[in-house]
């Protein structure tokens, strides 16, 4: 359970200076500062210290010293900031076919919440690095669109339940897939522990960091630097470590001493 000084510095890190109310406009805008202000990045696999999910050990690092996480780290986080404003929530995993090789079925590395708002259920994600899906309605085929005017749907897939979608130059591509099954915290700690440890997670393969932008999303995969929006799309790569310093802390807020730059082994 998140203490009330948890909150509130929580609230302040996210910018926000007063309570959303627990109903479908409060649930996006929560979620909305929460991927405006906190990066996605999965450095500290890298850098040797491993990835907690207790909620204590979240809260010092993503809102107390400022840094980003991982959907294991993010989804902790906003699910027990959501409990506090009186939503009902609980958390459900998912396979992510958005990078998965073709005819592989990936594991399920991904966490969101589930959030019940009178007699209906929606989906929220503070934690999906490779976009950002608005609040969805869970009911099959209804259109959602963010800021950056991505189009996201969600469909029954016959093997894998429900399938979150976006639509692109070539149509509409899977995102990630779940099922309404109880997820209970020794499937947080067993999922958490497989991605951040398999030498098969793409987590332990890549330094990987990314940001929600008011019109579109910055991103970096190794020195592969791309910052994004519906209409425009930048792609340059990183050469220096001074550069990648920087630019993690100007785009992503994620500011690493330059030792901290050298043990991520990137140049």
């Amino acid at each position: 359970m998140m203490q009330p000084a948890q909150f509130d510095a929580y609230l302040v890190r996210l910018g926000l200076g007063h309570l959303p109310k627990a109903n479908e406009e409060g649930l996006a805008l929560f979620q909305r500062a929460h991927r405006l202000s906190i990066p996605f990045e999965n450095f500290d696999i890298h850098l040797g210290r491993g990835i907690s999910i207790a909620l204590d050990r979240v809260v010092d690092k993503l809102v107390r010293s400022k840094r980003g996480g991982y959907c294991f780290e993010h989804n902790a986080l906003f699910s027990a900031g959501l409990a506090v404003l009186g939503f009902n929530v609980r958390p459900i995993l998912a396979r992510v076919w958005l990078v998965s090789a073709p005819g592989v079925v990936p594991p399920r590395t991904h966490v969101l919440s589930l959030v019940t708002i009178g007699d209906r259920q929606w989906i929220a994600d503070a934690g999906f690095g490779g976009g950002y899906a608005p609040p969805m309605l869970l009911e099959a085929d209804r259109v959602a669109e963010g800021p950056d005017g991505g189009r996201h749907r969600l469909v029954m897939d016959a093997d894998h339940g429900w399938m979150l979608e976006r639509e692109g130059s070539d149509g509409w591509r899977p995102q990630f897939s779940f099922s309404l099954d109880a997820v209970y915290d020794s499937d947080l700690v067993m999922s958490n522990h497989w991605t951040s440890t398999s030498p098969d997670s793409r987590f332990v393969r890549h330094r990987i960091a990314s940001m929600v932008l008011p019109h579109g999303m910055a991103a970096l995969q190794d020195c592969r630097y791309t910052r994004s929006s519906l209409t425009d799309k930048v792609d340059s790569e990183i050469t220096s470590a001074r550069m990648l310093q920087m630019r993690l802390s100007l785009v992503f807020g994620i500011d690493l001493e330059r030792d901290q730059i050298a043990a991520l082994n990137l140049l």
